[in-house]
């Protein structure tokens, strides 16, 4: 993986954690299952994490949140990390974890699939 990404010392961990439990667990379980397995393996790897951090939504200049999103990760408080359990990602998908990292302001994210055959994960980067 490119060292100039940004946080990739902790994307890096967080796939490694990911393909770890893909290899044991397969595809065909509920997103749930895979956040368990998840946050097994980040604490073995010794990761800063918090699970499903509800976050206040907010429109324009409205003082009051709209709402609220929670989050499957927050790694290190730098990096969000949304889970799915698809056959196929698709471009809603990644449309949706780019909002979640507004609404986190924050700038990382990786989008990790366990549903099809092969593990996938896309990289994400919120420019401002």
């Amino acid at each position: 993986m490119n060292e100039n990404l940004k946080h990739s010392e902790i994307t890096q961990k967080i796939i490694g954690c990911a393909f770890e439990v893909h290899k044991f667990l397969g595809n065909g379980f509920q997103e749930v299952i895979y956040q368990r397995a998840l946050a097994y393996e980040f604490r073995k790897a010794g990761l800063d994490f918090a699970r499903e951090i509800e976050q206040e939504i907010f429109y324009k200049d409205l003082e009051s949140p709209i709402g609220t999103r929670r989050a499957d990760f927050v790694v290190a408080g730098k990096v969000l990390v949304e889970l799915k359990a698809l056959i196929k990602l698709e471009d809603v998908h990644l449309a949706q974890a780019l909002n979640y990292l507004k609404a986190y302001r924050l700038e990382v994210g990786l989008l990790i699939n366990f549903g099809s055959k092969s593990m996938e994960f896309k990289r994400l980067v919120l420019t401002k």
